[in-house]
């Protein structure tokens, strides 16, 4: 019953983080499976049957909220579905652990340019306008469907900072529509397991759990995501793109020897971190007090 209770609020957080930021529920919810010894395979297959219903709850909400771009949706969720089937069914026959170092590298510089985009410039409104295309968002979707089936998570890690990156988004929408379309990726991911390994070894009580709680998260995240400054969402996701992939990085074979200072690599990102929020605050600020102040002049007008 007590792992259950710890299952529950693991997905509670796990919801909020993802449905707020866009991303993190199955790094969270996976790396807690394997924790406690599950198969790389059996862990992504639970952490997926759960998201079927906390991306389901988690879209509502974010179409209630109007965070949602639904062509944007379809052209990343539909290519998303065939890659997640079939790195589901890959996965259910060999780990894919050694692509995870590369990814985390393409990730981290993602993540540098992300937090580097939003601290420091504003998106123009001009190019925020033009459409984004499904030359791109195929595959995009394609290959991150297939990372989110064979590594647990990662859906949100490469959509949402690919998107916002692109600057033709708000980071609200891009945030909602990555929500949105997992839905479907975590649906076909699902069938790709069960396809490939069979209900026999997973167990659905952990499924109800991580389901549970992040059922109770998603109207909250989706609020949120509506009401947070988009500077600061785009800080605060580039700065979990670094953490994240930081802790991948510093144990591979590669950068073995950096791994005993690992607490001042982890230390240096995280001043980063704040100090980029801080300043995507005072950027917020001075943006409003610019818009007060052209207000008076348009009515007069």
């Amino acid at each position: 019953m007590r792992s259950l209770v710890l299952l529950a609020i693991v997905g509670f957080g796990a919801q909020l983080v993802d449905g707020s930021l866009g991303m993190a529920y199955g790094v969270t919810s996976s790396t807690l499976m394997l924790a406690v010894g599950l198969s790389p395979a059996l862990a992504s297959a639970t952490v997926h049957l759960a998201e079927v219903g906390t991306t389901l709850a988690s879209g509502a909400a974010h179409a209630r909220f109007g965070n949602v771009d639904w062509r944007v949706v379809w052209r990343v969720g539909v290519p998303g579905a065939i890659g997640a089937f079939a790195g589901a069914t890959f996965l259910s026959r060999l780990s894919t652990e050694a692509a995870g170092p590369i990814m985390a590298m393409l990730l981290f510089g993602l993540g540098v340019y992300v937090l580097t985009r939003f601290t420091g410039t504003k998106v123009k409104a001009d190019q925020a306008k033009r459409p984004l295309r499904s030359r791109f968002l195929a595959p995009l979707g394609l290959v991150a469907g297939f990372v989110d089936a064979t590594g647990g998570g990662g859906w949100g890690p490469i959509g949402t900072p690919t998107l916002l990156a692109s600057g033709r988004m708000e980071p609200r929408k891009v945030i909602g529509s990555i929500d949105t379309s997992e839905f479907l990726v975590a649906a076909a991911a699902s069938v790709g397991f069960i396809f490939g390994l069979g209900t026999s070894g997973i167990d659905f009580g952990w499924v109800l759990a991580l389901l549970a709680g992040g059922l109770l998260a998603a109207p909250l995240a989706a609020y949120l995501v509506r009401h947070i400054p988009p500077r600061m969402l785009g800080a605060a996701v580039g700065g979990m793109i670094l953490l994240t992939n930081a802790r991948t990085l510093l144990h591979t074979d590669a950068l073995s020897a950096v791994a005993p200072y690992s607490w001042a690599v982890y230390a240096v990102i995280v001043a980063v971190w704040a100090w980029a929020i801080s300043r995507a605050w005072r950027g917020h600020r001075a943006e409003r007090a610019i818009a007060r102040e052209a207000a008076p002049e348009s009515a007069a007008a």
